[in-house]
């Protein structure tokens, strides 16, 4: 399998997710240039987190424009795996690749620290190695991750059991104290209505090695690989 980690200009989270890949998950990966159509024969594709363009006038506003993102348009309309992390989540919301918006945290301050999310829908080649309701440590870093959408779209979320990951205690409970930025239904994360494409805002790549405190976001990297090599 190979992954392509895609750069634009502000990322900052990229080589800490080719790392992840290439090191601890020892899959084949390669770097992803904004400016370039070609996706390299991937067939994973990461959208990581940082502020790409400096996030002027909206998170992920200039990204969308991108040459690599309308090749990563038809890679998921194709059904190839795409995953959104922070930043990544902003884009594909701008790029209609997913649906809703990621609005200013409530409190409007830039929230960075460990939390819990429970994992609504393990069927997903992202979750696929996790257990419905297991809950993961994941960390998060965002200054506008407050998920929003309107009501029939969440209603067609629900519907469609496409909210992947929520903000939990670590207990598991679904409850506003353990919501970091005021996020619609407590949503960390979700999915596109083909299960191929993922937005999520905590960083797996921060969970990756009991260095950095935990592991549990390898759960998302071993899915992922799992999916493709079950293709």
């Amino acid at each position: 399998m190979k992954f392509g980690v895609i750069i634009f200009p502000g990322s900052n989270c990229d080589h800490d997710a080719f790392w992840t890949l290439q090191q601890v998950a020892k899959q084949q990966v390669t770097f992803l240039w904004h400016e370039s159509h070609d996706l390299e024969n991937c067939d994973a594709v990461i959208v990581p987190g940082g502020f790409a363009f400096g996030d002027y006038l909206r998170t992920g506003a200039i990204a969308k424009f991108s040459p690599v993102m309308e090749s990563v348009r038809r890679f998921a309309d194709g059904g190839g795996l795409v995953l959104g992390i922070c930043n990544g989540f902003q884009i594909l919301c701008e790029a209609g690749l997913l649906p809703g918006a990621l609005m200013r945290n409530t409190g409007l301050k830039y929230v960075c620290k460990p939390v819990q999310v429970r994992v609504e829908n393990a069927d997903t080649p992202f979750t696929n190695a996790c257990a419905q309701g297991d809950v993961l440590t994941i960390p998060i870093g965002h200054m506008e991750g407050n998920y929003f959408c309107d009501q029939s779209t969440l209603d067609q979320l629900h519907r469609e059991n496409r909210v992947v990951l929520r903000y939990v205690t670590p207990t598991g409970e679904v409850l506003p104290s353990a919501n970091p930025n005021g996020s619609l239904d407590n949503i960390a994360g979700i999915c596109s209505a083909g299960g191929n494409v993922v937005g999520m805002m905590p960083h797996p790549e921060r969970a990756s090695e009991p260095e950095l405190g935990g592991t549990d976001g390898m759960k998302i990297f071993h899915s992922m690989i799992g999916a493709m090599a079950n293709k």
